[in-house]
């Protein structure tokens, strides 16, 4: 989750000005929380607590359900977002007008090509789409409508509209996504290399730590029962090399992806077998998972 330093955003930032509000984040970090248990852990009464977790709630950081436990009703609270971060220098509109910039979304059903093993299989909003483990059910004319994959091996690749006229080249592209590892129902610790490639260049990996299920995710729809969410991460090639969430992933430039006016885009994600940690890999669009997007891509001449 990235959040603008704005005083429109004043509510999120606030939860961060008490100290109390800071513990029960702790606190929460390990496991979920009633009311009772966080008044008992930090000292306070249920009354105040739950002041505290009104604002969090208010804010989107905390996620609140009510249970039935022995003793009536209970408020069990958790974390709903596992990251947060602030973004102190952001463009005026201005600024952003002096870029040649383009964005699209890419559903995550819309893939061009696949080559996948179970367990394996694609859902919508509504429904499972064909049968699970059965990879002849990505070629299901309805795998468009999808808006959650997964598989243990292999790929989906994606065409990403080129849109540069002229004499433009790219400068650079960012790639964000919700993803996960893929195993059986979910394992919270379930590494997977996953692998990014452009035009057919590896231009970053990155091992996720597990395929996650055991709090609801926030788009995720009532009905399904397994994998909930991803993490959101971007992966972002530019003149310097390649990154992931900032970080230096690769020395991979811009220049050597062959990003031109007229030339095709392929974007490819893949868990191969030989990789050390074949974890497969779960994908998340708009109705599911905690971000609702698809897999958003920006391209700067």
């Amino acid at each position: 989750m990235k959040l603008d330093v704005t005083t429109k955003n004043m509510n999120v930032l606030e939860c961060f000005s008490s100290e109390t509000r800071v513990r029960i984040i702790e606190l929460l970090n390990a496991r979920p929380y009633n009311i009772g248990e966080l008044a008992e852990a930090t000292g306070f009464s249920s009354a105040i607590i739950t002041k505290h977790i009104q604002k969090l709630e208010e804010a989107g950081i905390v996620l609140t359900e009510s249970l039935v436990g022995k003793r009536g009703t209970q408020k069990r609270c958790s974390l709903k977002v596992d990251q947060l971060t602030l973004v102190l220098r952001t463009e005026s509109m201005e600024q952003a007008a002096d870029h040649n910039r383009y964005t699209v979304e890419l559903p995550i059903g819309q893939y061009s090509r696949y080559e996948v093993k179970p367990t394996c299989g694609l859902a919508s909003s509504e429904k499972r789409i064909g049968m699970m483990d059965d990879p002849r059910y990505f070629d299901d004319p309805e795998h468009t409508k999808a808006e959650h994959l997964w598989f243990a091996s292999g790929y989906v690749e994606y065409r990403i509209p080129n849109y540069l006229v002229g004499r433009e080249e790219a400068s650079s592209i960012a790639i964000s996504l919700e993803i996960c590892s893929e195993a059986p129902s979910y394992n919270e610790n379930w590494p997977s290399d996953i692998t990014f490639t452009l035009n057919n260049v590896d231009v970053a990996t990155w091992t996720c730590p597990g395929d996650f299920g055991s709090k609801r995710g926030q788009y995720t729809p009532s009905w399904w029962r397994d994998t909930q969410y991803g993490l959101h991460k971007t992966i972002s090639v530019t003149r310097e090399g390649s990154f992931i969430d900032g970080v230096r992933s690769s020395d991979v430039r811009i220049d050597q992806l062959g990003i031109r006016v007229g030339s095709e885009i392929l974007f490819r994600i893949q868990c191969p077998e030989t990789a050390v940690n074949c974890g497969g890999v779960s994908l998340f669009g708009k109705g599911f998972g905690n971000y609702p997007q698809d897999i958003q891509v920006t391209i700067t001449n």
